[in-house]
């Protein structure tokens, strides 16, 4: 027998390993979870406002115009242009929202006015990034630091004068119409005004984005779902996202990157300036200068957050959401609640990454993390006013940071683009 004469001995193939992918029953399981966790609070601390209807109802309004600005910034960046000008866009939105309702007495004009008034700001966003080849950065900025004075000389010339208006704001606006489920009213009232494990929690849950909401929500609520069809189930969807990953490719297989790119910054600013519209149309009910207060950047949070995808975007912009309703009900008691909350949120991530994830440092950093935060909750009664106020953006920082590790950006977002580039 000679050495050709004996058998090969062939490498075992690894297996690639499975990409984790998020379920609807996953989801929902997940939000189960959650309220329970909510629902442990409530009892241990009292503060029965973290899951009443009124906290989830404030909750929901303020969710809106961030998930609208961070659904701005991701078809753009999913075309590969970076849209910081998101905040510029929405001042611009909350302007044009007010002008058009009060010029055609309707708010389904000022709605569509708003959404004219964010693309034409990110008209001026295309020109400068897609067709001159200006930095992105540079270009949004621009957009932010133009839409606020633009609309405060609008503001000067138009509102002005007007009874009840002025020149940091605008007379009251006519109201948009709202929908409840009447029937549904009366026992969930009653099953959470008995504070039962649970039960009550998702009452309060139900009864929160069930009665009163603004026909306008249910609008921005539909978008999510219309967007992630148009990009991820659709030629048109596929061709944008290959301007975002990989341009020249798409260029070689006869795509117009350039119009892709500027379809998606304009769809990019219509969604922003509708954030701004919701704002003085629905939150307020009435225009002034600085509404937006960096839900514009926050927004962008919220994206960066959902790891560029729709529903990962929702889900962030409905924590940000939640986490500014807080302070507007019973404030330090609520946010104090929600401390055992992330402590007890900490703690399982802990556990997660050392058992199933076999990182050892980092399940040590977290779980000191988790009883620094729970030590905190455990030794005061209540979180003061100043710190309530700077929970959303204390929210903003902590869950970039625990999600900085997973995330995966387009591949060509922000990089310049050229027609005919080698590269």
């Amino acid at each position: 027998m000679t050495a050709t004469d004996l058998p090969v001995e062939r490498p075992v193939e690894t297996p690639p390993a499975r990409r984790f992918r998020l379920s609807a029953p996953m989801l929902l399981l997940g939000l189960a979870g959650l309220v329970v966790l909510l629902s442990v609070a409530r009892l241990v601390t009292g503060a029965n406002d973290i899951t009443s209807a009124g906290t989830v109802s404030a909750a929901l309004g303020l969710a809106v115009p961030i998930g609208l600005a961070g659904l701005g910034g991701l078809w753009s960046e999913r075309a590969g242009v970076v849209n910081i000008g998101l905040e510029g866009m929405m001042v611009l939105g909350t302007w044009f929202g007010a002008w058009g309702a009060l010029q055609f007495h309707s708010p389904w004009a000022g709605v569509l006015a708003g959404a004219i008034g964010g693309a034409l700001g990110a008209a001026i966003h295309a020109v400068a990034t897609v067709t001159f080849g200006v930095d992105h950065i540079i270009s949004g900025v621009a957009i932010n630091i133009v839409g606020v004075g633009f609309t405060q000389y609008l503001s000067q010339l138009v509102f002005n004068g007007m009874p009840g208006g002025g020149t940091k704001n605008s007379p009251p606006l006519p109201k948009l119409g709202t929908v409840s489920l009447g029937f549904l009213d009366d026992p969930l009232r009653t099953v959470e005004a008995t504070h039962w494990f649970v039960l009550s929690d998702f009452a309060g849950l139900l009864r929160g984005i069930t009665q009163g909401v603004s026909w306008f929500t249910i609008l921005a609520i539909l978008l999510v779902p219309l967007s992630f069809y148009v990009l991820w189930r659709t030629p048109f969807g596929l061709r944008l996202r290959a301007c975002g990953e990989r341009p020249v490719a798409a260029e070689s297989l006869g795509v117009n990157v350039y119009l892709y790119k500027w379809a998606a910054v304009l769809v990019s600013g219509l969604l922003a300036g509708l954030g701004g519209a919701f704002l003085s149309l629905v939150a307020a009910g009435i225009y002034r200068d600085g509404q937006t207060g960096g839900r514009g950047y926050i927004g962008l949070a919220a994206m960066i957050f959902g790891n560029w995808r729709p529903g990962g975007l929702a889900g962030g912009a409905a924590l940000f959401g939640y986490t500014d309703a807080l302070q507007l009900r019973q404030g330090g008691i609520s946010v104090h609640a929600l401390l055992l909350v992330v402590a007890l949120l900490l703690a399982a991530v802990a556990v997660y990454q050392l058992v199933r994830q076999r990182r050892g440092v980092a399940a040590l950093v977290t779980g000191i993390v988790a009883i620094a935060v729970f030590a905190v909750f455990a030794l005061t009664d209540t979180v003061p006013e100043q710190f309530t106020s700077f929970t959303p953006h204390l929210t903003t920082l902590l869950v970039l940071s625990l999600a900085s590790q997973r995330l995966r950006m387009p591949a060509a977002d922000g990089v310049p683009y050229r027609r005919g580039q080698a590269k």
